[in-house]
């Protein structure tokens, strides 16, 4: 039970930085920790039949996921591609448009259900020789030993070593816990309310979100059906609360108004979920034989549906310095190794943070001299063409594809 690098999380990073590894070298042995059993997605044949956990997938996202044979076990018929965005101001006259005919590209992104995602992945990974899937959970990891061996122990009673342990294991992460690593966060005082929603009018291949001073309320096209929506509304705690214990005609009414009709009325609504939003960045990506990738390492607002795009980022990254080591038969968990990880990835994840933190913060300003140039600002914005699409290129990643 010996591997290069044992990665602790099979969900969407965790899994792809073992494809990554494993479809990139045939010598790399990778172990794959997880307790849970991923299985195909069922049928769509109702509203409660769709994934309530969807991502916003980027070109450069896209790109990445081709280059892994991943996209291509993704159906076609589930890939909700958006060809517009259309975002204004609550609190206003203020609203921005992007669109795809204006950077000559068939779409900005895509919008996934993750379960799809997540069996792609998965079709890869049971495919590749070098990846062995544990179905357990991790109870302890001690120091490297004199050689640079990591030793794990796991909850079926079996112990292992790796030259490398990835912490791929979600915001609670138990990986970074064991390690030690702090972290810096805060809660935004938001709660996400997540749902599948029917519409009365059609979505049209757009990204839909509204800003309100309570928290941002987008509506997400998904496949097969231009009338359903998957829904995250952002807000505070006592009106998460109270539209939560509505009946689905109400939950409905009230979704309605806080959208200002743009869709007409929400006609027909899943179950609804709720999570806690909180920001939070790992101090240090890495210790001694060591690293975080993904949630583990950082967790932002969803108010731009950049959190999954920046976890692929940090599997790309983190595949590309581990096997760049291998290859030169260096041991892949040395500080010298993982402190170029850190430092590729560290500065995008710290500003794509404070960017959707400040977001967050000009939307609450309710002071009317700001709403007056936060409106008059987005105006602006939207007219100035080249600037706008600089813009979106770099958040899509389009600019790297």
């Amino acid at each position: 039970m010996q591997f290069d690098v044992a990665i602790v999380g099979a969900g969407l990073v965790g899994q792809a930085i073992a494809a990554a590894l494993a479809g990139g070298s045939d010598t790399v042995r990778v172990a794959l920790i997880d307790p849970a059993d991923i299985q195909a997605p069922a049928p769509v044949g109702g509203l409660q039949d769709y994934d309530l956990r969807v991502s916003a997938l980027t070109a450069q996202t896209q790109a990445f996921l081709t280059r892994l044979g991943v996209w291509e076990n993704i159906p076609a018929s589930v890939l909700s591609g958006y060809t517009r965005m259309h975002v204004w101001d609550a609190e206003g006259t203020g609203a921005v448009t992007f669109n795809a005919a204006e950077l000559h590209v068939p779409a900005l992104g895509h919008i996934v259900e993750n379960r799809q995602t997540l069996w792609a992945l998965q079709q890869v990974n049971a495919a590749l020789e070098g990846v062995t899937q544990l179905r357990t959970t991790l109870t302890s990891l001690d120091n490297p030993d004199e050689h640079g061996w990591v030793p794990i122990s796991l909850g079926n009673g079996e112990t292992l070593t790796a030259r490398l342990v990835i912490g791929a294991d979600g915001a609670l992460s138990r990986v970074r816990q064991l390690a030690g690593v702090a972290t810096t966060e805060w809660d935004y005082g938001h709660h996400a309310i997540v749902a599948t929603v029917r519409t009365e009018k059609s979505l049209a291949g757009t990204a839909w979100q509204r800003f309100r001073p309570q928290g941002p309320l987008a509506f997400l096209p998904l496949h097969s059906d231009e009338h359903v929506a998957s829904i995250v509304w952002s807000t505070m705690p006592e009106e998460a609360d109270a539209v939560l214990a509505l009946e689905d005609d109400a939950f409905c009414a009230a979704l309605t108004q806080a959208f200002e009709g743009h869709l007409g009325k929400v006609t027909e609504v899943s179950a609804r979920q709720r999570f806690p939003l909180r920001q939070r960045h790992a101090r240090q990506y890495y210790e001694r034989g060591v690293v975080l990738a993904g949630d583990a390492a950082h967790t932002i607002h969803p108010l731009a549906g950049q959190g999954v795009n920046l976890g692929f980022k940090d599997a790309e990254v983190l595949a590309e310095e581990i096997l760049r080591a291998l290859s030169k038969g260096l041991n892949p968990g040395s500080d010298d190794v993982l402190g170029r990880y850190q430092r590729r990835r560290q500065a995008d994840n710290l500003a794509t943070m404070a960017l959707m933190e400040g977001f967050k913060r000009l939307f609450a300003a309710d002071a009317p001299l700001i709403r007056l140039l936060r409106n008059e600002g987005m105006r602006l914005f939207d007219k100035a063409l080249p600037v706008k699409q600089h813009v979106v290129m770099k958040a899509m990643g389009l600019e790297k594809v």
